[in-house]
């Protein structure tokens, strides 16, 4: 999870079905289904026509502006190969010469969002390997961590929320985000790992001894477990060549270990 959402496009969406132009310097008018998705690393902007075949043309487009690179660059190829109106107009909302500064709320919230989300990777890592040494105690404290660097991560991709929204008006309908389901679904493993941990270290504190079973741990007592070994000894009886250094024995020998 904490690797996939890093990835997606889903953290905000917006959806919308409206009557609007299809091409620049042209009144042609088509019925489409319009999405903006928005990610760490980009947009992606999805066009649909409805029904998908209209003006002898199939209306059908999934397009994808990365401001990790140059979305200048993406921005200005988009405009070359002629996109459909809809999408260049969302497009342009997103360029760093536009009044709305979409670009600078998206990119920078969504750059320390990720930055935070890849702490809680190496977080989730760590508390793994505790767990299995065992250090339980210390797990939990790097589960709740975990959670904690998850739910950073989501305040700070919210903070784009606290900057008043430009208005992306297409035909009558005006186009608004909302969280979209990478965002609830880090919300839930965030809360979640925060309540594993704070349980795990609550058992430490008030019954150990169930804890250490649960995680298949020794219970860790002063005196380590006693194996005994039997020597044969109609064995040791027979005259054999002892190598240097060892010792007949004919009585039971307790082994510690």
């Amino acid at each position: 999870l904490f690797l996939a959402v890093n990835f997606t496009s889903d953290w905000a969406t917006g959806y919308i079905k409206t009557n609007t132009t299809y091409k620049s310097f042209s009144n042609a008018m088509v019925s489409a289904e319009i999405g903006l998705h928005v990610g760490f690393d980009g947009i992606n902007i999805t066009l649909k026509g409805n029904p998908v075949m209209q003006l002898n043309e199939t209306i059908n487009y999934n397009e994808m502006f990365q401001w990790t690179d140059d979305y200048k660059e993406d921005y200005v190829k988009a405009l070359a190969r002629g996109l459909p109106n809809p999408i260049l107009y969302i497009a342009e909302k997103f360029t760093q010469d536009s009044p709305c500064s979409l670009l600078f709320q998206y990119k920078y919230s969504g750059h320390y969002a990720s930055a935070t989300m890849w702490a809680a990777f190496c977080c989730w890592l760590i508390s793994n390997v505790l767990f299995s040494m065992p250090v339980i105690l210390y797990g939990g404290y790097m589960i709740v961590t975990t959670g904690a660097f998850i739910i950073f991560s989501l305040i700070s991709f919210a903070t784009i929320h606290n900057a008043q929204f430009c208005t992306i008006s297409l035909g009558t309908v005006s186009l608004e985000t909302a969280f979209g389901g990478s965002f609830w679904l880090s919300l839930v493993t965030g809360i979640l790992c925060i309540l594993i941990g704070g349980a795990v270290i609550l058992m430490d504190v008030f019954i150990p001894q169930k804890l250490k079973i649960l995680f298949t741990a020794n219970e860790g007592d002063e005196e380590n477990d006693i194996t005994e070994c039997y020597l044969n000894k109609s064995f040791l009886e027979k005259d054999n060549v002892l190598p240097l250094g060892e010792v007949r024995s004919s009585v039971p020998v307790s082994i510690k270990t």
